[in-house]
């Protein structure tokens, strides 16, 4: 029997036409059976259609998009699949290292609106099934108990991101669920074609399993966070470089509040049923966070990894960010001793020194919540993708964030303390990392 995405398909191969790709039954055929389980007749009329795509004529936009989601969707049976695929990132056109310098100023807006729309969809996805409004990804499907859960840790990440948004006047209800309908519908109106089309094409799981949906969502929504971090660094990286002190704060005390917003995102991810998660997790080989690029960037571009780490599998997992570490990409590190070394005022000093401590103790709880997290979900299972799983966040999770460290605003003094050993407040966190210990917390009692 012919389904109805390979005769659209076929018809569309018959007479291709960049502007009438039939997305909509392809999706629904990789989320009706799972993108591991997708019929070899599909797969392979989609690889014909790639091989069209240099005849096709049309929008750059849309070359892009066609492009960008066959190369998800024909993944696995080109023997490439990967975190990045996994998680469709092409799809969701997040900043990169190249692009110019003076769009640091503008990722913080960009960010944002894809960090809501990744959110509020995977709340949209909660609700629905709650309501019986979709048959998508029907297997294990969680409890009432652990939906309102989830409403309530997406809606703690989309407040501040909607304020700034100016879309949060409308969340005037009182309980969870209704307030998580608001935002979705807040949010969905402010998106426009190309966004909307870009969330329904970035989600193939590889079953057909509930959790997994919340699980794509969690991680982009983290990538989108690592990839702003990573502009706002070059930002402060490119501020010390020209002796701008202000603008390196405001960069670092950016990513740090970044990166304190994405704490609810590990509660949001604690809520995942294990049997669930381990489910699918057997179709997912070959795709492990090691090979997040933009984590490696950041990490690389606070300072430069030691060479057993340059050469682990952590940086052959990511050769372009390894390339350019190799090149000589300078280092947040090596930017601040370089403008140390020059002579700064001492309340320049001081604020810096502040504002990579802060930041260093906030990226060192995260990680200490992705390790907890980790361990929670897998125990002492290997990882995927071919990697050690548990053991090696264990490894390292306690990697220095900078080496030249900074105390009180003046140079380490050579004992190699990192710059989130110092100041804590009891708990063995700076008071400006909370947000992060409370998802640090929420993975230890979650269900």
């Amino acid at each position: 029997m012919v389904s109805v995405s390979t005769a659209e398909l076929s018809s569309w191969l018959r007479k291709p036409d960049l502007m009438k790709f039939p997305y909509a039954a392809v999706v629904r055929e990789y989320h009706h059976v799972g993108k591991h389980f997708v019929p070899p007749e599909l797969l392979r009329m989609l690889a014909e259609a790639r091989t069209l795509l240099p005849s096709l004529h049309g929008p750059w936009p849309h070359v892009h998009t066609l492009a960008s989601f066959l190369d998800t969707a024909l993944d696995k049976p080109d023997q490439r699949y990967d975190y990045p695929t996994y998680l469709a990132l092409s799809l969701l056109q997040l900043p990169g290292p190249d692009d110019p310098l003076e769009q640091a100023l503008f990722a913080r807006p960009r960010c944002d609106r894809l960090i809501a729309q990744l959110v509020a969809d995977a709340l949209a996805f909660e609700l629905a099934a709650r309501d019986g409004r979709t048959t998508l990804l029907p297997r294990m499907r969680p409890d009432a108990a652990l939906v309102g859960k989830r409403y309530r840790h997406g809606l703690r990440v989309l407040r501040p991101v909607l304020g700034r948004m100016a879309l949060d006047s409308g969340l005037t209800e009182v309980g969870p669920a209704d307030q998580a309908r608001q935002a979705c519908a807040a949010v969905r109106g402010d998106m426009s074609f190309a966004e909307r089309r870009a969330m329904k094409l970035s989600i193939l799981p590889v079953d057909t399993i509930h959790d997994e949906y919340l699980f794509l969502r969690v991680l982009q929504a983290f990538e989108t966070t690592f990839a702003l971090l990573s502009t706002h660094l070059r930002g402060a990286i490119a501020a010390l470089r020209q002796g701008e002190v202000d603008r390196a704060v405001y960069f670092l005390d950016g990513s740090r509040a970044a990166l304190e917003e994405s704490g609810p995102l590990f509660s949001m991810l604690a809520t995942m049923q294990v049997e669930a998660f381990r489910t699918f997790r057997q179709f997912t080989e070959g795709a492990s966070a090691i090979q997040s690029r933009n984590y490696k960037l950041v990490e690389s571009l606070c300072s430069m990894p030691d060479p057993g780490r340059i050469d682990s599998q952590a940086y052959f997992s990511v050769p372009d960010v390894r390339m350019r570490v190799l090149a000589g990409q300078e280092t947040l590190d090596e930017a601040c001793a370089a403008l140390l070394g020059s002579g700064v005022p001492e309340p320049d000093r001081v604020r810096l020194g502040a504002a990579m401590e802060s930041f260093a103790r906030t990226l060192a709880r995260w990680r200490q919540t992705h390790y907890r997290l980790a361990v929670r979900m897998l125990g002492e299972a290997s990882g995927t993708g071919y990697t050690q799983g548990t053991p090696y966040l264990a490894a390292v999770r306690d990697l220095p964030v900078f080496r030249t460290t900074l105390q009180n605003g003046a140079p380490a003094n050579g004992n190699g303390a990192h710059p989130h050993s110092v100041h804590t407040n009891g708990n063995g966190l700076h008071a400006d990392g909370e947000a992060v210990l409370e998802a640090d917390k929420e993975t230890r009692r979650a269900p």
